[in-house]
């Protein structure tokens, strides 16, 4: 039996996590805020200017928990690990997998496709739930572009054309998604296209956030069960560069982080007041809006779904643990083909 184990998440600028016995003290302004068993931890997520014992990071790199810094817009910063582990095998396998064009051009199709079916089906359900006729028709006009992305895939002939086919879709994807949003909520949070580092509205801020949320759980999944987070097959490989965490990422953007981004505007969850303008244009959330997203992201992690290949009900933060075995299976040869997680 897997158990989903919590992640600490601290935001609070200037706390300082300590080892006291066998639980992790929360310290601000020298009082204790928060004691945890470090036993109920699979990781730390720390924003910057969090700062931890020295005991405390030695006993999680012993211990292979990770612990995870976000820049104060949430983007990943630096990763705590300890001893390389995993199965030397499977790392093989994944290295010549990488290594053959064909086996990796199957792999990032199969990443694609379950990317371009759970962003068409986020615009089916509102399509299905809009109460106005002209943002119903956009819904389904971007609908039908997105199922023809989804049969182009089958005659892409490399990497490149994949790319481009998945990039034509996103932008018709992000053209749409603000109809999405109730009427009332679209003034608050306008939004035409993504750009990050930094994000310039409050919509890409908020989802830029979840995505490295979510893209530090795949990292985690994929390291679990022994994979190198680094090694790709759609991303391209660069130093440093977590390009197989990244592919994982692409099967949870819209079913995940979208879907919760939008859920927290439509019920007036988040305001503009969980924002904040900085010099140059970038909007970033503010420490309240922070808190806020990580509650409802750990909460929603905790809501059961029935996974449509496993056909058994699971915690939604276990999908990036299950996609990561399902895919070790397909490296290792156990099974012929990887099967993306596709949102009913």
């Amino acid at each position: 039996m897997t158990v989903l184990q919590n992640t600490l998440y601290i935001t609070t600028p200037d706390a300082y996590l300590r080892l006291e016995g066998d639980t992790v003290c929360v310290m601000v302004d020298d009082k204790k805020k928060l004691q945890v068993p470090l036993h109920h931890l699979a990781a730390l997520v720390l924003s910057d200017h969090v700062m931890l014992s020295p005991a405390l990071l030695g006993r999680c790199a012993e211990e292979g928990r990770s612990v995870i810094w976000l820049t104060f817009s949430g983007r990943f910063s630096a990763r705590l690990e300890g001893p390389v582990s995993g199965n030397i095998l499977l790392r093989q396998a994944q290295f010549r997998t990488a290594d053959d064009a064909a086996q990796s051009l199957e792999l990032a199709k199969a990443i694609i496709a379950g990317k371009l079916r759970n962003s068409r089906q986020l615009l089916m359900r509102g399509a299905r739930e809009s109460d106005r006729a002209e943002d119903k028709e956009g819904l389904v006009q971007a609908v039908k572009h997105l199922a023809g992305s989804v049969r182009k895939l089958a005659t892409v002939a490399d990497l490149d054309a994949l790319r481009g086919v998945e990039g034509d879709a996103a932008r018709c994807y992000f053209d749409a998604l603000t109809l999405v949003m109730k009427p009332q909520a679209r003034a608050d949070f306008p939004f035409a296209s993504r750009t990050r580092r930094p994000p310039r509205s409050r919509f890409d801020a908020l989802i830029s956030f979840l995505y490295a949320l979510a893209m530090g759980d795949c990292r985690a999944a994929l390291e679990t069960v022994g994979l190198d987070p680094q090694l790709g097959f759609l991303h391209a490989v660069r130093p440093g560069r977590p390009a197989l965490a990244l592919d994982l990422l692409e099967e949870f953007r819209a079913p995940l982080a979208d879907r919760l981004a939008l859920t927290l505007i439509n019920r007036a969850q988040i305001q503009p007041k969980h924002f904040e303008e900085r010099e140059g244009g970038a909007v970033l959330l503010t420490d309240e809006g922070r808190k806020l997203v990580i509650t409802a992201w750990q909460n929603r992690k905790q809501e059961e779904i029935t996974h449509p290949l496993l056909q058994q009900a699971v915690p939604v933060g276990l999908l990036p643990q299950l996609q990561a075995r399902l895919l070790a299976r397909r490296l290792r040869g156990d099974v012929k083909h990887y099967v993306p997680y596709l949102q009913r």
